[in-house]
């Protein structure tokens, strides 16, 4: 494996619960709820030790043991307005927002909040999310020559005068943003298919993957960073993991093990269902979650998969390891999210910190 060129430092984010039913589709206890307050309280914590941004979630409709769910933008400008330093970053879905909207929110929101608002591009995969709002669904293919328009519009309006475009799915006629961001909202984008890798190469700041070994998540580095250098750009990467720090390794896997025992089976296996189909869909059958399993699925997006518990020691180590495969953020789920956000920035931020200086992953 290439060691990572040395850089800034390992970016560190938190998954937002803004839905009900907390990170994992699990009957286990968790401490944690998707109100307002609580979330407030979550961020401040996370912006005390040392996270660098919170990602909401985006659902429409009550999925994936999620019965209630607050909007993911609006949400985000709340979190903005209750922190200083923390980005937050927006999921939007293509064909639910139109490019021209957001593209003012945006602009506005990066002057009210210190150009700390950035948003995910989700291209979709939950086809009743369309379907049952009267939304038209597209094919895998298409949703991604959408997504790619959709950015595309963002970027001129936010950069150009008498905008003009002329494309598929959106169109735009000398238009001109005032005011335009002083600095551009940070695009990020997920997706494990050829065409959603082809993407990040082409448009997108950042690449989210899902869960993965070092080896599998260090693959698809490489491939997206080749793309990206061929585009003469480069993109930078996040990779998913859930985080179970406890004092020792046994009782941190102990929880994992707890955490499947308690799965809630039905809503796992419909989440399965819908997440398959949609991987399916893709020409070359490499779609997120293709070759998930069910464990896997029992947290959002193959969490348990980056192997992130154990000690603080323990994940210090493979969290350094991630990023010398080229990891440049790690997006975490917690169980008891506002207590354990705070330990893993108390006990394991500062590890990982020492670790990048001992071992020159910093640049000079």
């Amino acid at each position: 494996m290439t060691q990572h060129t040395p850089t800034d430092e390992l970016s560190f984010a938190y998954w937002v619960p803004n839905v009900s039913g907390g990170l994992v589709v699990s009957t286990i206890e968790q401490r944690t709820n998707h109100t307002p307050d609580y979330n407030r309280e979550v961020a401040q914590t996370a912006e005390r030790v040392g996270f660098d941004y919170a990602l909401t979630q985006v659902r429409y409709l009550a999925s994936y043991g999620a019965d209630a769910q607050h909007e993911s933008v609006s949400f985000s400008l709340g979190l903005l307005a209750a922190t200083e330093r923390l980005k937050v970053i927006a999921a939007v879905h293509p064909g639910q927002w139109s490019p021209t909207i957001l593209a003012k929110l945006g602009a506005t929101a990066q002057e009210l909040h210190d150009n700390r608002f950035a948003i995910n591009v989700v291209s979709g995969w939950f086809k009743r999310e369309y379907t049952d709002l009267g939304l038209p669904w597209l094919d895998h293919e298409e949703r991604y020559r959408r997504a790619e328009e959709f950015i595309e519009v963002l970027r001129g309006l936010w950069t150009e005068d008498g905008f003009t475009y002329r494309g598929d799915f959106y169109r735009t006629r000398d238009v001109t943003f005032r005011p335009q961001p002083r600095l551009q909202p940070e695009v990020f984008q997920g997706g494990n298919s050829t065409s959603a890798r082809a993407m990040a190469g082409r448009l997108s700041d950042w690449y989210f993957m899902n869960g993965n070994s070092i080896e599998g998540a260090a693959e698809q580095i490489q491939d997206v960073g080749a793309q990206a250098a061929a585009n003469g750009r480069r993109v930078r990467f996040g990779l998913n993991g859930f985080a179970v720090v406890r004092d020792t390794e046994a009782e941190a896997r102990e929880v994992v093990e707890e955490i499947i025992a308690k799965a809630d089976v039905d809503k796992v296996n419909d989440f399965g269902n819908a997440v398959k189909q949609a991987g399916a869909a893709t020409a070359d059958k490499k779609g997120m979650w293709a070759d998930s399993e069910f464990k896997d699925l029992v947290q959002y997006n193959d969490g348990f998969r980056t192997g992130l518990i154990g000690t603080p020691d323990q994940v210090a180590e493979r969290i350094v390891e991630c990023k010398k495969a080229g990891v440049d953020l790690l997006l975490l789920g917690f169980l008891h999210v506002r207590e354990d956000v705070e330990r893993f920035g108390t006990e394991v931020i500062p590890r990982v910190r020492e670790l990048e200086r001992r071992e020159g992953l910093l640049a000079s």
